[in-house]
């Protein structure tokens, strides 16, 4: 794997589950093959999507990072697969489209411990693994006003939504102002709301990988939580 690929741990719905069909067909790209998918007839929704389709449809566990030096990418996916070996599926609450600081993303209608515990323990356990931020990330992150707490979460842990200031969200558009939401809100629960009635367990986690700094994230592996 090049030096500056980088690399992160992501919840992905099961290939089978519709959700991850209809998700990867909204973003126009399918995050296990990286091949282009036909967006829904929407105008605009190619440039609305633009920024959540380099990453694939997901929601974030632990961070991107890059692999700290001598170490490889095999030790990191023992390393992630032992932590796996470790949890036990739990059920997905269900999810709804909302606004989360001004962009749409689906997040759970209630709250669930597991969830938190899973992010933490990938952010936690993994962590030896990741290089440090340099200098021009540290500066990028802080443009966003962070807080106090944020700020020190970026520090430590190099990025600035990790345990106390994490939260679950699968991305849909880019931020939006006040106008676009009322269109595009209804639009992505009209498009979703069939895959989203659907219970789902989450059963792995993936390592998705983006190999040169342009490049769109992929699916590298998943695996399985056996606890």
């Amino acid at each position: 794997m090049a030096a500056d690929a980088r690399v992160a741990i992501y919840y992905a719905p099961a290939a089978d589950d519709p959700l991850f069909a209809a998700g990867s067909t909204w973003l126009g790209r399918d995050a296990r093959t990286a091949a282009v998918v036909s967006q829904p007839d929407i105008p605009d929704i190619g440039e609305v999507t633009a920024e959540p389709r380099r990453y694939g449809f997901h929601a974030t566990l632990k961070p991107p990072m890059r692999l700290s030096d001598g170490r490889a990418f095999a030790d990191l996916l023992g390393a992630a697969e032992a932590l796996a070996n470790r949890i036990t599926p739990f059920a997905l609450p269900p999810l709804a489209v909302m606004d989360v600081h001004g962009f749409l993303a689906l997040r759970e209608t209630v709250s669930c411990s597991c969830l938190q515990e899973l992010a933490d323990a990938c952010v936690e356990h993994l962590d030896a693994f990741r290089a440090p931020p340099g200098e021009a990330e540290l500066i990028r992150r802080r443009r966003a006003s962070l807080s106090v707490e944020q700020d020190a979460m970026l520090v430590r842990w190099g990025y600035p939504y990790v345990f106390r200031t994490w939260f679950f969200h699968m991305t849909l558009t880019r931020r939006l102002t006040p106008e676009e939401k009322r269109v595009w809100q209804p639009a992505a629960e009209r498009f979703l709301a069939a895959s989203l009635h659907q219970p789902r367990v989450v059963r792995d986690i993936c390592l998705f990988v983006q190999p040169l700094p342009d490049a769109p994230f992929v699916i590298q592996a998943r695996l399985p939580l056996r606890g």
